[in-house]
């Protein structure tokens, strides 16, 4: 259904740096990186799609979070969200929602929240029983 997802960032080798070590947790592995441009690209393992980008803005204006708006990203584990969070923390990001589970969306929603080095809002959510 997605082909893929592009955050914008206003600093592409914090973001770069930022996002590399995160979705590693996730099991994404980095398909391109065109820091010239700046643009960087994940997907996983033997998937072209979906991908998600990364990079500044095409209209070269800054960038801005949108309210409401909210990437989620899907984790292979329960320890996987957690371990991704922390790395999101101690990398400058700002807690939306520690991790846990979240029932009012089903019994095995477990995910935590944060915003990004720009304030991109982002889930990261397991959907699998304990």
């Amino acid at each position: 259904m997605i082909s893929h997802v592009y955050i914008g960032v206003s600093d592409f080798k914090k973001a770069f740096e930022f996002y590399d070590d995160i979705l590693s947790e996730l099991g994404l592995v980095l398909k391109f990186s065109e820091p010239e441009k700046p643009w960087a690209g994940w997907m996983m393992p033997g998937q072209a799609r979906p991908l998600f980008l990364i990079g500044t803005p095409e209209n070269g204006e800054d960038c801005s979070a949108g309210n409401g708006q909210m990437m989620a990203l899907l984790a292979p584990s329960r320890e996987a969200v957690g371990r991704a969070y922390i790395k999101a923390l101690d990398r400058g990001a700002q807690c939306a929602g520690k991790p846990g589970l979240r029932p009012q969306y089903h019994p095995d929603y477990y995910g935590a929240y944060f915003h990004d080095l720009d304030g991109n809002k982002i889930c990261l959510v397991c959907h699998e029983p304990q």
